[in-house]
């Protein structure tokens, strides 16, 4: 397995969050599991290269490429990156590193080439299948919470969805915080009635829209730097979604990480 593909850092919180392993049968046992880390390794290399499933070169990463989707598929309906989203947030907060007053929405369509759920014809792309990725993030462009619909969804139609998936944010004292004070939107969220509905969660339509909003921009740049999300390959939406939480997830890791590290002078 390349050390490179699963750091440490990244194992460690991973670990705790996944579900226990089946027992091993005593009779026809048959051949050994392949090691969980091997097998995230084989996740995050398709993830970042965007290659086949079954072209995952095993004698590389160590674990083959269906081995590596089965296991995204049990970790995803185990509900392991929301967890691990979640977690990666609190320490963020917790090191002082979230700005939650003011946050941002906006939504990102991908081309869908193999149909599935959540996949609808695209407006943009001449009414081909596609996708839409909807994001939240801080006034930094840390990821809180990302959805996926169809590509003929409207955005403001995932407003207070995206609201609602912002999980609670631990990390200080009192309670856990999981609504901005003030939410930045471009014009197609700008409806009366989701002014109102925002209005009684407490939530402040923000101005001043090109000084803070450019940070979603810059979020779904991070997002598409993981090759496998600027296409949707997958048919299933939940395995597709596990992608995107677990990109979020690698976001706000390697902002805690570049936080702690020294500052050179």
């Amino acid at each position: 397995m390349r050390a490179d593909l699963v750091r440490d850092d990244l194992w460690e919180r991973v670990a705790s969050l996944l579900p226990p392993a089946p027992e091993r049968r005593r009779q026809h046992p048959g051949r050994l599991r392949v090691p969980d880390r091997t097998a995230l390794a084989g996740v995050l290399f398709v993830l970042r290269t965007d290659v086949a499933w079954r072209d995952v070169p095993a004698e590389t990463v160590g674990s083959s490429g269906v081995t590596a989707w089965r296991r995204l598929r049990d970790w995803t309906e185990a509900g392991v990156w929301p967890r691990l989203h979640a977690a990666l947030l609190t320490e963020l907060r917790r090191a002082g590193l979230l700005d939650l007053d003011d946050c941002s929405v906006d939504g990102s369509h991908v081309r869908a080439l193999k149909r599935g759920d959540h996949v609808g014809p695209s407006p943009v792309d001449r009414a081909r299948p596609g996708s839409k990725h909807h994001l939240i993030v801080d006034r930094h462009g840390t990821p809180l919470a990302v959805t996926l619909t169809g590509g003929n969804r409207h955005d403001v139609t995932q407003l207070l969805p995206l609201l609602d998936a912002v999980p609670p944010i631990r990390g200080r004292r009192g309670r856990p915080r999981r609504k901005p004070r003030c939410l930045y939107a471009d014009r197609g969220y700008d409806f009366d009635k989701y002014r109102r509905l925002l209005w009684k969660r407490g939530v402040a339509h923000g101005c001043g829209l090109g000084k803070v909003r450019w940070v979603v921009e810059r979020a779904f740049a991070w997002l598409h730097q993981f090759k496998r999300l600027r296409v949707r390959y997958e048919r299933r939406g939940d395995l597709h979604l596990g992608l995107l939480e677990l990109a979020c997830s690698l976001i706000c890791l390697r902002r805690l990480l570049q936080a702690r590290q020294p500052s050179r002078q």
